[in-house]
């Protein structure tokens, strides 16, 4: 047997080994495929709570969502409440931390206004126009007020959901009152410039424009747009900027996505309560 054919020997000797093992693996793996049921025999209050800051299993994911809550002195009753869309927010939602430092969320994204021992706005240095800022650490660093209208535009009335929603905005009502504004002394959030229509640049649609004047903060209209994004992961979008983090969960009385700052492939990251900004 010359060389060459000695080497062909020994491939497919090999091969037929491999192949023989690979099958073996296939063969022997059990595979049983499983849907993870979406509906939680429970109200929102309850899931809030379960990881909340109470968790008993260490899950806290929504931690700083129950301490919004309870800082801003909002009934838990309202998360039993049928027939609504609830956006539950994640930890990351609101503060994301690097380093022991904010680095993201609400808090870093709208960070709150520097004042003086009386209260008054400090002005920055590098711009005297405006107010110098930094990120938040805790909720009791933006006004009672400020947290209740931001919890408030989370809650959607009616239920909205992978069942139900197009690829194209849907525009929701939320609890939040139309025309609700933040308090100038209280965070960047004040210095957003909201709109009721979108951007006549399409590519503008998520950008967001603050103002050294009186911004609003908030929708005017106190909506949020609503879509399935028309992609392979098909996620909710909300006010065309953040991609939510888990969706489509049934509660007893209602619908409920979850929301994070981070995500590689949203168009960007973070939660705002309003709709149009330019």
């Amino acid at each position: 047997m010359n060389k060459n054919n000695l080497h062909t020997l020994y491939f497919l000797v090999l091969t037929a080994s491999f192949l023989s093992g690979c099958y073996k693996l296939q063969k022997d793996y059990d595979y049983k495929p499983q849907e993870i049921d979406p509906h939680y025999n429970m109200t929102v209050k309850q899931f809030i709570l379960q990881k909340g800051t109470g968790a008993a299993n260490n899950d806290t994911s929504l931690k700083w969502m129950q301490k919004a809550i309870e800082y801003a002195g909002i009934d838990m009753a309202e998360y039993e409440k049928p027939g609504r869309t609830y956006i539950l927010l994640h930890t990351d939602a609101i503060r994301r931390l690097t380093s022991g430092k904010v680095s993201g969320g609400f808090f870093f994204d709208y960070p709150v206004i520097v004042k003086d021992g009386s209260g008054n706005p400090i002005k920055s240095i590098l711009n005297p126009a405006l107010d110098s800022t930094r990120a938040a650490f805790e909720w009791t660093e933006y006004s009672k007020e400020t947290v209740k209208n931001l919890l408030l535009y989370f809650i959607i009335e009616g239920e909205y959901g992978f069942n139900n929603l197009p690829i194209t905005n849907t525009a929701v009502k939320t609890l939040l009152p139309p025309g609700t504004v933040v308090d100038p002394k209280d965070s960047k959030l004040a210095s957003v410039v909201t709109k009721t229509t979108p951007n006549p640049d399409p590519s503008q649609i998520a950008a967001v424009t603050f103002t050294t004047g009186a911004g609003t903060g908030f929708d005017p209209e106190g909506k949020m747009n609503l879509r399935i994004g028309n992609n392979d992961a098909s996620p909710i979008i909300m006010n065309d900027r953040s991609w939510d983090r888990t969706a489509g969960f049934y509660f007893t009385n209602g619908q409920a996505h979850v929301f994070t700052s981070t995500s590689s492939s949203a168009p960007t990251s973070g939660i705002h309560p309003f709709r149009y900004s330019y």
